[in-house]
């Protein structure tokens, strides 16, 4: 099966105490943690092309490029989504964007390769 160019997906949380900068140690402020908004883009690329991976096939991230625009305080609600923008064999790039409220918490590009799954499992 082969990854289609605007295939995407979102993911939706609540920011909580463990997601914050506080909890991950990138920081001392009760906001929404950088590492975890990497988590959130990675999460919504992986959903993205989820139905069209091979069998025995997964990816795994080589590279993020991430503005972190805004904070997000605990409580609030943000909407990770990665759409699929270019495909060149097994390498993957991706949008990615992370809002709240309708405004722009985070933005740039991820990067996965397709590999197999078997390489990374252990015997």
């Amino acid at each position: 099966m082969e990854h289609q160019i605007g295939a995407w997906a979102e993911v939706t949380t609540t920011v909580s105490e463990t997601d914050t900068a506080i909890h991950f140690g990138s920081g001392d402020v009760a906001v929404l943690a950088t590492p975890r908004v990497v988590a959130l883009v990675e999460e919504a690329a992986c959903n993205a092309i989820r139905t069209s991976m091979e069998e025995g096939r997964t990816t795994v991230g080589t590279r993020i490029e991430l503005d972190h625009l805004l904070p997000s305080p605990v409580g609030s609600q943000v909407i990770a989504r990665a759409e699929v923008v270019s495909v060149d064999g097994h390498w993957i790039e991706f949008a990615v964007a992370v809002t709240m409220d309708g405004r722009e918490v985070a933005r740039g590009r991820h990067y996965r390769v397709g590999v197999a799954r078997e390489r990374f499992e252990t015997p």
